[in-house]
């Protein structure tokens, strides 16, 4: 995505007035069983308010996909009450559908029509849709109105995908994945593009299995396992219940207590031993001790803060072990 002249941000256009808004979305106890069986989503909770992103990370299969349909309305919970901007998102979609912006993993546009005529097609499907040409150009993709969908290039589409989705100015945007297949520039750019949206109001739930992304966008969220909610809040918040790790290769040897702080725990990782610690510094200068004391080389010792990534690892290793 080129950077030379950035685009004027999006402007809301505003909607009804007064009063306290509700919850743009309010998920209780969504369950959703697929025809086959399979229960992708097991009984869980949410709220997002306007203005916040709130990100729901997990892996694969994990079930994200499958509650981002039904908050977008196409799909029927299995049991569970949703709530979009005050409304059942299948039962009441006309209130709904024109104040939500979607950008699914896969996208449907026709590939036979041009970047503009897909979009113009789209907006006049709205009531009262934004400047496609502004909306194209705050995507980059004015220089490519006249190229049809299908010679996009995955990333070109994927930024179409999210342009469409904005031409309703909408008040809750879902975003499955967004960046999928975007080059760091244009996914750095989307992100900015998403926090713009959210300052000026726009509620945004987005799905993501890209650590570093839930990092920079989400102001809350909700870690998802098995079509469960492990973990909830800030990402402070998720980091903060887990540990820092010192580990090396189990050839040098368990630790004796000298090397332990209080509250620390040891235990054997493959072919590391590995000691999780609620401060990194004060252990690790004792393991340095005692390894110096016991004239030891500390094959493979690698020292990693608590971060998101620990945390999530942690927590679906966690929710593996107690199936």
């Amino acid at each position: 995505m080129t950077t030379q002249t950035p685009a004027e941000p999006l402007q809301r256009t505003g909607r009804g007035a007064g009063g306290p808004a509700p919850a743009a979305v309010e998920v209780r106890d969504l369950r959703r069983t697929h025809a086959s069986g399979a229960e992708a989503v097991r009984g869980i909770s949410f709220t997002v308010q306007p203005g916040e992103v709130f990100g729901l990370l997990g892996t694969n299969g994990a079930g994200k996909t499958s509650t981002t349909e039904v908050v977008a309305g196409l799909a029927a919970a299995t049991s569970g009450t949703v709530r979009v901007l005050g409304h059942d998102p299948v039962r009441e979609r006309r209130r709904v559908r024109p104040r939500t912006g979607v950008v699914l993993q896969s996208g449907g546009l026709p590939g036979d029509l041009t970047v503009t005529e897909a979009a113009t097609t789209w907006a006049a499907t709205l009531t009262a849709a934004r400047p496609v040409g502004d909306v194209l150009d705050v995507l980059d993709l004015t220089r490519r109105a006249s190229t049809t969908v299908k010679s996009l290039s995955g990333g070109e589409r994927r930024r179409l995908d999210l342009a469409v989705a904005l031409l309703g100015d909408p008040d809750l945007l879902l975003l499955d994945e967004p960046t999928t297949g975007l080059d760091a520039e244009s996914r750095r750019a989307v992100w900015d593009l998403v926090r713009d949206l959210s300052a000026a109001g726009t509620a945004v739930l987005l799905t993501t299995h890209h650590l570093e992304e839930a990092e920079h966008l989400a102001d809350r969220l909700a870690v998802m396992h098995r079509g469960l909610v492990v973990a909830e809040g800030t990402v402070a918040d998720v980091v903060a219940t887990h540990r820092a790790e010192v580990r090396w290769h189990r050839d040098a040897g368990r630790p004796d207590d000298t090397a332990l702080a209080p509250g620390d725990a040891v235990s054997f990782d493959g072919r590391h031993v590995v000691v999780r610690t609620a401060s990194l510094q004060r252990t690790l200068a004792r393991v340095l001790a005692w390894a110096d004391a016991q004239r030891l080389e500390l094959p493979e010792l690698r020292a990693t803060p608590a971060s998101l990534e620990t945390a999530f690892l942690a927590l679906a290793r966690s929710a593996d072990e107690t199936r």
